[in-house]
C-alpha cells in the first residue's frame, strides 16, 4: 500500500471534518433569527391518551411590558437569579442570570434565559388544574411586589395565594437557595367548599421556536441543539426537536423522569417529586402560534371537602454544569452533549478543569492538556517518526527504483516494500500521528463548545474569549505556518499531483480556521509544534545513529 496516498486519504478526512465543522459553525453564527414554523395540523385540546391539556398561551395580538412595579407581577432577586413572576397563573414568566453576562461587549447585560415577549417567548408553567376544565387561570396575591435575597441569607421563600372560581384555596410556595438556580416549588389546594373537586396537577416548559440572535459571544456546536428533552424510566434521555413534536406528540407514563428546554449552554428543566410512586404522564404539544410545550401530568385526585392536596417539584434555569445536574436528578446531567465521542471528551473537560483549578487560566489548561496527550501518545508518535524519517531517508533509492521500473506501478510498489520489509520500516507508521489527532480534535471540540465553563474565557493579550475567533488571526496563521513545517518534514510524495494537493492542505485549512474558536486552535498550534519538535529530534537521533539494515 502506497504511504501517500493514505496519507492523502487521511488529510481528505480531516478536511472534510473541518468542513463539517466550519458549515456548522457559520449556520450557528447566522445573523438571521429564524422564526417559528408553524404547525401543520391544528391545536388539540387532547393528547393521545384522551388526558385534556392546558391550552398554550397566546401572544399574537397582545404585547406584555412586565414592570417590577407593576401589581400584577412580583420580582424575585438572588446573587445568579432575576426573576419575574406573573400573579395571573403564579409562574415565573421572566428570569435573567446576572453571573452570566449577555456578551463581553455588553458585561452589565445578564443573560436572558426566560421571557413574555411575544417574539421570544418561553415561560415555566406548574398548578393543580380543574380535570374537567381546560382554561380556568388562577390569579394569585403575594404580601409584597419584589422579594431579594438579603446579605446572611441562605434561602429567599415566595408565597402566593390564590382562589380559583369553584372556591378552592391554593397556595404556591417558591423556595430559592443563595448560590442555586435550582427552585423548589409546593403548590396546595384545599377544598373549602361542600362539593367533591377533581384536581390534577401538572409542569410544562412553553416556548417559541426562535433561536436568539446570534452574535459572536456564542461558540459554535457539533450538535448544537434547540428543543424540549425528557427522561423516563423506560428512556433515560431523549431529545425533541420542535419537528418532531409537530408531527409526533410525547406520550408515555414513568413514575420517575423529567422534562427539559435545552439551548446552547443552558437549561430550564422540571424534575417533579414523587413520593407516592404514582404513574406520571409525559407529553409535548404544539400550537398553530409556533408554541411548543414540554411538560409532565400527574394522576387526577378527587379532593373532599375539607381535605388538601400537595404537589412537590424541583424546577432548574440555568446553565449546563455537569456536577450540579447530576445532583438534581438522574441523566439530566446528558443534557451536556459531548457527542459520540464522549468518553473522550468528558476525560479532556475533568482534566482540563483539575489543570484549570491550580493555574486559573482555560488557555494554559488547553496547552498543558495537549502537552499531556502529546506525552500520553509519546511511544506511539516517536514509532511513527521513526518511520517518516525512515522514508525520507530512503527517497533517494526509491528515486531509483522509480526510474528502473518507469510505469510499471505494480513491480514498483512491490519493489518498494520489499525495501521497506528489509529496511524495518513500516510505511504506514507515519499516518499514525494524523489517526490520533482526530478524535482528540473532535473531543476536543465538543468539550469548548459544550462547556458553559470556557463561555466567555480570555488566555493572554488579545484573546479575551477562548470561544471566538482570534481577531487578529495569529493562531491560525501560526497553524497553517506549523502544518507547512510538518509537510517540509515528511517525505514528500512521488507524484507531482499528490504533492501539489499535499502543500494546499495547510492554506486550505488555514482558511477554515479563521474563524474557529481561538481555543481550539491553541490546541492544533501547540500539538502540531511538539510534533515538529518530537520529529526533529527524532530525526535528527536517527542520522547521528541510523538503524541497522534487516538485509543480509
Amino acid at each position: 500500500m502506497n504511504l501517500n496516498y493514505v496519507r492523502i486519504a487521511l488529510y481528505g478526512v480531516l478536511f472534510l471534518l473541518v468542513t463539517t465543522l466550519f458549515n456548522l459553525w457559520d449556520k450557528e453564527h447566522s445573523t438571521s433569527t429564524n422564526q417559528a414554523t408553524t404547525s401543520s395540523s391544528s391545536q388539540k385540546e387532547k393528547d393521545e391518551t384522551g388526558i385534556p391539556l392546558p391550552s398554550l398561551p397566546t401572544t399574537s395580538g397582545e404585547t406584555k411590558q412586565t414592570q417590577a412595579t407593576s401589581s400584577k407581577t412580583v420580582l424575585v432577586k438572588t446573587d445568579v437569579i432575576n426573576a419575574i413572576l406573573d400573579l395571573k397563573g403564579g409562574n415565573i414568566v421572566n428570569l435573567n442570570l446576572p453571573t452570566y453576562p449577555e456578551s463581553l461587549e455588553k458585561k452589565n447585560s445578564p443573560y436572558q434565559l426566560l421571557s413574555d415577549d411575544p417574539e421570544n417567548y418561553y415561560v415555566v408553567q406548574a398548578g393543580i388544574r380543574n380535570a374537567n376544565a381546560v382554561n380556568e387561570p388562577i390569579f394569585y396575591q403575594a404580601q409584597q411586589t419584589q422579594f431579594e435575597l438579603k446579605p446572611g441569607q441562605t434561602s429567599l421563600q415566595v408565597i402566593l395565594n390564590g382562589k380559583n372560581n369553584k372556591g378552592i384555596d391554593f397556595k404556591k410556595i417558591y423556595t430559592f437557595t443563595k448560590q442555586s438556580y435550582l427552585i423548589e416549588m409546593v403548590i396546595t389546594a384545599t377544598n373549602t367548599t361542600s362539593s367533591v373537586w377533581e384536581g390534577q396537577g401538572y409542569e410544562q416548559l412553553v416556548r417559541k421556536n426562535v433561536e436568539k440572535k446570534s452574535s459572536l459571544m456564542n461558540a459554535f456546536n457539533f450538535s448544537s441543539f434547540l428543543g424540549a428533552a425528557y427522561s423516563t424510566q423506560q428512556e433515560t434521555y431523549q431529545k425533541l426537536s420542535f419537528k418532531k413534536m409537530e408531527n409526533h406528540a410525547l406520550d408515555q407514563s414513568s413514575q420517575q423522569g423529567w422534562v427539559a428546554m435545552i439551548e446552547h449552554y443552558f437549561l430550564s428543566a422540571w424534575v417533579p417529586i414523587n413520593t407516592e410512586h404514582e404513574n406520571l404522564h409525559f407529553y409535548t404539544q404544539a400550537s398553530e402560534e409556533g408554541l411548543y410545550s414540554v411538560g409532565i401530568f400527574r394522576p387526577v385526585k378527587l379532593l373532599e371537602p375539607g381535605k388538601q392536596m400537595t404537589q412537590v417539584a424541583k424546577l432548574y434555569v440555568g446553565p449546563l454544569i455537569t456536577r450540579d445536574l447530576e445532583k438534581i436528578a438522574p441523566h439530566l446531567d446528558l443534557t451536556v452533549d459531548y457527542g459520540w465521542l464522549w468518553i473522550i471528551s468528558e476525560a479532556l473537560f475533568w482534566l482540563l478543569e483539575k489543570i484549570h483549578s491550580v493555574v486559573g487560566n482555560w488557555g494554559w489548561s488547553i496547552v498543558l492538556v495537549t502537552v499531556f496527550v502529546k506525552t500520553l501518545f509519546y511511544k506511539l508518535s516517536e514509532s511513527s517518526y521513526r518511520s517518516m524519517a525512515g522514508m525520507r531517508k530512503m527517497q533517494p533509492k526509491i528515486q531509483a527504483l522509480r526510474e528502473r521500473y518507469g510505469d510499471d506501478k505494480q513491480k514498483l510498489s512491490q519493489s518498494m516494500m520489499e525495501m521497506y520489509r528489509k529496511e524495518g520500516i513500516n510505511p504506514l507508521g507515519g499516518c499514525l500521528p494524523i489517526l490520533v489527532q482526530i478524535p482528540v480534535f473532535l473531543a476536543l471540540y465538543w468539550v469548548l463548545s459544550s462547556s458553559v465553563e470556557l463561555r466567555q474565557t480570555p488566555f493572554i493579550f488579545w484573546i479575551h474569549d477562548l470561544s471566538l475567533p482570534d481577531p487578529y488571526y495569529v493562531l491560525p496563521l501560526l497553524m497553517g505556518l506549523s502544518m507547512f513545517i510538518q509537510q517540509r518534514l515528511s517525505p514528500p510524495p512521488p507524484d507531482p499531483t499528490q504533492a501539489k494537493v499535499m502543500m494546499m492542505m495547510p492554506v486550505v485549512l488555514t482558511l477554515f480556521f479563521l474563524n474557529f474558536p481561538a481555543g481550539l486552535v491553541l490546541y492544533w498550534v501547540v500539538n502540531n509544534s511538539l510534533s515538529i519538535l518530537q520529529q526533529v529530534f527524532i530525526t535528527h537521533r536517527i542520522e547521528k545513529y541510523p538503524p541497522k539494515s534487516k538485509a543480509k
